[in-house]
């Protein structure tokens, strides 16, 4: 297994940036260098996602993990592996600690991890931060 993890802190409430996330990943809410997402059902474990990443094909997510306002976790098939995002909302003084965290997972998840996961992960910390000031232009 091949984990990447980002973690950062904001003054604005957990709920405030759940309904960034959520509008986020129901396709209702877009910034730049976010991918576009669109649902194919509702917002809900067990539903489909179409996600394209900016200047990507599109490829199929399931969300297999909804606890509103704390997690919100979305995985992907490739060939044999599962690559896992997870965000996770919680509540500190003064604000809230959002943690985004990949785990790509399977047979070849050891060799392909160290090259594949920074590709993907590499922008966390930005996207983190576009979606904190979305959240609060929208509060």
């Amino acid at each position: 297994m091949w984990i990447a993890e980002h973690t950062a802190e904001t003054d604005l409430p957990r709920e405030n940036v759940w309904a960034a996330l959520a509008d986020l990943h129901r396709g209702a809410l877009t910034y730049e260098g976010a991918d576009s997402f669109e649902l194919r059902g509702p917002f809900a474990v067990g539903t489909t996602v179409a996600v394209t990443p900016v200047g990507q094909d599109t490829f199929e997510s399931r969300i297999v993990d909804l606890v509103e306002p704390a997690t919100y976790a979305d995985a992907t098939t490739f060939g044999d592996l599962t690559l896992l995002f997870r965000h996770t909302l919680v509540e500190v003084d003064g604000g809230t600690r959002v943690t985004h965290r990949l785990e790509i997972d399977g047979p070849s998840a050891d060799e392909v991890g160290p090259e594949l996961g920074p590709q993907i992960s590499d922008d966390f910390g930005t996207s983190m931060q576009a979606l904190f000031d979305a959240a609060r232009a929208r509060a």
